[in-house]
């Protein structure tokens, strides 16, 4: 059977409520299943997640993350770990409005925030969050390359930015001589809201064409948050947002449909099977409250799409 491109992606824990939603004890199981069963990458923020908190500023999640990492001895050596800066509120409650931002300073102050949170000395990837347009990019640059040849980052990306924002960060960081971003987060899933469609979640950025392209031509890694589109393949409960509204939503999920049940599978599974084959290839982030949901997502790395079938998904508009 002829397969689709070789896997070089994986699934991703995203810690987003670890912390709030998810109170410790679940965080805990949930961290430790995902390394039982292979995982290898966890995403958090300083932010997060602090709209769910009575604090209002965030930091619940690394916080956690900490004590776990604390408490499993070893277990720093088989993970990996990814946060993020720019969106921590300064004053409780006061979001936007108090937003840490992209300067030199706030990213410096950030992070060493986010590495006494968790505990550490140093992480595997640092994401500036979204943009900052109020601070030149050219400091912004400067100051996340300067983490990196002090050690204590060792890759750089982005969330939330344009392409055109990420290449031209990409051409000052050569000009500067400094580590520049090598990985884009943005959202993403097999349906698509309508281009342009402002979404109801504040902030969050689709992956367009336009950023795929530049992804694959750029070898950047893609990781993917909200690919499961919070439950909504799965749950009648938790319909799409009116921007996914088109005639194309419609028969992408009933294709997906046809797919998961031809194959004895769930929906979510081919999402995420379809993700992880993907050109570029695409790190989909989980975000799970339940080991039994993060085993099953877990299991979607074993169902390698044939070319035929991907087509077959790729080909509905």
């Amino acid at each position: 059977m002829e397969l689709t491109n070789p896997r070089t992606a994986e699934p991703v824990l995203g810690a987003m409520y670890f912390g709030t939603r998810a109170d410790e004890a679940l965080s805990f199981d949930l961290l430790d299943a995902f390394v039982d069963l292979g995982g290898t990458w966890i995403d958090t923020a300083n932010c997060y997640a602090f709209w769910e908190d009575p604090s209002g500023v965030g930091g619940q999640s690394e916080r956690v993350l900490g004590r776990w990492l604390a408490a499993r001895p070893g277990v720093r050596d088989r993970v990996r770990i990814a946060t993020k800066v720019r969106h921590q509120p300064l004053v409780p409650h006061d979001w936007p409005g108090s937003a840490e931002g992209l300067s030199a300073g706030a990213i410096r102050r950030g992070f060493a925030a986010s590495l006494e949170r968790l505990g550490l000395d140093r992480v595997d990837l640092l994401w500036a969050h979204a943009e900052d347009r109020s601070v030149p990019l050219e400091e912004t640059v400067a100051a996340f390359g300067a983490l990196v040849a002090e050690g204590g980052v060792a890759r750089l990306g982005a969330s939330n930015h344009a392409a055109w924002r990420v290449e031209q960060a990409r051409a000052i960081a050569r000009a500067q001589g400094v580590e520049p971003w090598t990985a884009v987060q943005l959202r993403y899933s097999y349906v698509v809201p309508r281009p342009g469609a402002v979404l109801p979640e504040g902030g969050h950025v689709h992956a367009e064409r336009d950023q795929l392209d530049h992804a694959e031509a750029e070898r950047l890694d893609l990781w993917a948050y909200s690919p499961l589109l919070t439950g909504a393949y799965v749950r009648a409960d938790r319909p799409l947002s009116e921007g996914y509204d088109h005639p194309g939503t419609a028969r992408r999920l009933q294709t997906l449909a046809a797919v998961a049940d031809e194959l004895g599978v769930t929906r979510n599974q081919v999402v995420l099977a379809w993700l992880l084959g993907h050109t570029p290839a695409v790190h989909p982030i989980l975000g799970v409250s339940s080991v039994v949901q993060l085993t099953e997502a877990m299991a979607a790395r074993d169902l390698v799409l044939d070319v035929s079938t991907r087509a077959r998904l790729d080909d509905v508009r």
